[in-house]
């Protein structure tokens, strides 16, 4: 059969195939199915995690109550909390997980154990599913696609807890740094507090999303911007105030309104367009074709290069064996 050359029409009398519907018929079919993602939410109480996350989608995802108080955990705990959000025929099935108890507390030596296994056994779920003889057609994806680390806003540099639990997740984990209130800071503070911490970073190599060396060559330009802008600045709030007629979100102090998706007020517009209305798709797949393949051949690796036997039905590592267990 004939075939037209790129950008050209069919020649007269070739027939119409159809192989530009592809596109559309994917499309359908994730719209039928839904998308999934999973954020992480790591700081210390009082930052306004939960309030952020429900400015971020303009939901009580979070499902916090304003002004509720809870007992401090007297260890690091994890919660999760999952919604379905719906908007424009596209859904969206959002799992909120949240780290009450995290560095709250004088000792905090291995706070941040509970959260890298958490993430740690999600992968090793989604392993064991994928592994199976007769497995779903779609395994229930629960791995989190992104952590979203919240800096106490000190004005100094980040604190040995920060750099302690950073270089652990940023093997694990799509890690995106934020500022909390960062209206407590004057813009000068600002930037220099964003200037101290982006040498820290690069000082204690934690590498944070997104990830110059897995980029497309289409995301140099906008990931550079992104780069430059961390850790985002930001401010949460669910309050709505009007300002010239419109109403807009914000928070209201003695000497006036920080807008919260104001861009010369905060960097809250600019993590909220990264993380869902450019970057969304990337965080996910990049949590697969990355950070899952890493736990993946890691877990395989070790258990292609022990011998296991069972003992007492048990499945038992020979080098773990002594006289007492055979």
């Amino acid at each position: 059969m004939p075939q037209a050359g790129p950008g050209m029409a069919p020649a007269e009398g070739v027939t119409y195939v159809g192989i530009d519907t592809l596109q559309e018929q994917t499309r359908l079919k994730a719209l039928r199915r839904g998308y999934t993602f999973n954020l992480l939410v790591v700081g210390r109480s009082g930052l306004g995690k939960s309030t952020l996350v429900n400015t971020l989608f303009k939901a009580n995802v979070a499902r916090r109550k304003s002004g509720e108080e809870e007992p401090l955990p007297s260890t690091t705990e994890v919660k999760t909390v999952s919604s379905s959000l719906s908007e424009g025929g596209v859904r969206l099935n959002l799992t909120i997980t949240d780290t009450p108890g995290f560095g709250d507390h004088i000792n905090n030596e291995n706070c941040w154990e509970p959260i890298v296994s958490y993430i740690e056994a999600q992968y090793a779920h989604y392993l064991q599913e994928e592994q199976k003889v007769d497995r779903l057609l779609h395994i229930a994806d629960t791995r989190i696609h992104c952590c979203v680390y919240f800096i106490p806003p000190t004005g100094h540099s980040l604190s040995s807890l920060d750099v302690e639990v950073l270089q652990r997740l940023d093997k694990i984990v799509n890690v995106v740094p934020v500022v909390a209130k960062a209206d407590t800071l004057t813009i000068e503070e600002r930037t220099a507090f964003k200037d101290r911490i982006r040498a820290d970073l690069i000082d204690h190599g934690i590498k944070v999303y997104p990830l110059q060396e897995y980029e497309d060559l289409d995301d140099v330009q906008e990931n550079m911007k992104i780069r430059e802008r961390l850790p985002f600045a930001v401010v949460g709030s669910t309050a709505w105030h009007e300002v010239h007629g419109k109403k807009v979100l914000g928070r209201r102090s003695n000497w006036g309104l920080v807008e919260v998706e104001n861009k010369s007020h905060n960097d809250f517009a600019y993590m909220r367009d990264m993380l869902i209305r450019t970057h969304m798709q990337d965080l996910i797949g990049s949590t697969a074709e990355r950070h899952y393949e890493n736990f993946r051949r890691s877990r395989l690796s070790t258990k292609t290069s022990s011998k296991h036997v069972i003992v007492n039905g048990q499945d038992t590592d020979v080098k773990d064996l002594n006289e007492s267990k055979i």
